[in-house]
């Protein structure tokens, strides 16, 4: 599959209304009239081609249908100064890891500032909302996922990063299953079979979790990926996760 060397660049940039952090909006759309669905991709500066990329070849092969992408970054890569993700993607502050915990406060930025910016410039679908990550971006996917009343209804987790915290995101799964709340979404779960021990360890006993409780009305897709590690899943990961998601529908 062909990608990208560099990304493309953003098609606009939005203010963050609390902090004033500036949002690089990268944006991918299919052609004709729409309305589309539309999915976030996380880490937008380094991931969204390869989301592009992962898109076109599952609608070539006829298994995923056409999708509003939009990637969220900050044009600053994974270890540079701008780069915010470790304060937007994480739920929880961390002594260790200074400016962290600032999840809530990001998703508040994507329902409330950029979805209504999306449906302004673009024929978006009011239901099928999708956000997806890899690694830690897949942490706040997750915490997104579980609410009461959660925004988005399709969740792509590639290798999340449940180790944050002392895995507090699955106690807090666990008292959102406590609660007995059905969940009207779709959930897909995918890693390489070559990651770590702790991340292959940890999404197993994610998995567990959620098979021994299911949640009424969520479905859930796990994959694992022969032969690939935390770092080139990626392509694999998007397009099944896409296809799991967004199947092509059957034309009426």
């Amino acid at each position: 599959m062909p990608i990208p060397p560099k990304p493309k660049p953003p098609a606009f940039q939005l203010s963050g209304p609390k902090d004033g952090t500036g949002y690089h909006i990268y944006v991918e759309s299919p052609t004709g009239s729409g309305p589309w669905p539309a999915i976030i991709f996380l880490d937008g500066d380094d991931q969204f081609r390869v989301a592009v990329a992962a898109h076109q070849q599952a609608v070539r092969a006829g298994k995923a249908e056409p999708l509003l992408l939009v990637g969220v970054g900050y044009g600053a890569s994974y270890r540079s100064p701008g780069n915010r993700r470790i304060r937007d993607y994480t739920p929880s502050a961390l002594e260790t890891e200074a400016g962290s915990g600032g999840a809530d406060s990001f998703l508040e930025f994507l329902t409330g500032t950029l979805w209504p910016e999306l449906a302004r410039r673009h024929p978006v679908c009011p239901d099928r909302r999708g956000i997806a990550g890899h690694s830690l971006g897949s942490l706040l996917v997750l915490h997104a996922l579980f609410r009461r009343e959660p925004f988005f209804d399709r969740a792509l987790a590639s290798a999340p990063s449940l180790w944050w915290d002392n895995r507090a995101l699955l106690c807090d799964i666990q008292r959102f299953q406590d609660t007995g709340a059905p969940l009207d979404a779709r959930l897909f779960l995918g890693v390489g079979d070559l990651d770590s021990e702790s991340m292959l360890g940890d999404l197993e006993q994610f998995e567990q979790q959620l098979a021994a409780r299911p949640v009424s009305g969520l479905a859930v897709t796990s994959s694992r990926f022969a032969n690939r590690d935390h770092y080139n899943v990626l392509v694999d990961s998007f397009t099944a996760g896409l296809e799991a998601l967004y199947p092509r529908r059957n034309p009426s």
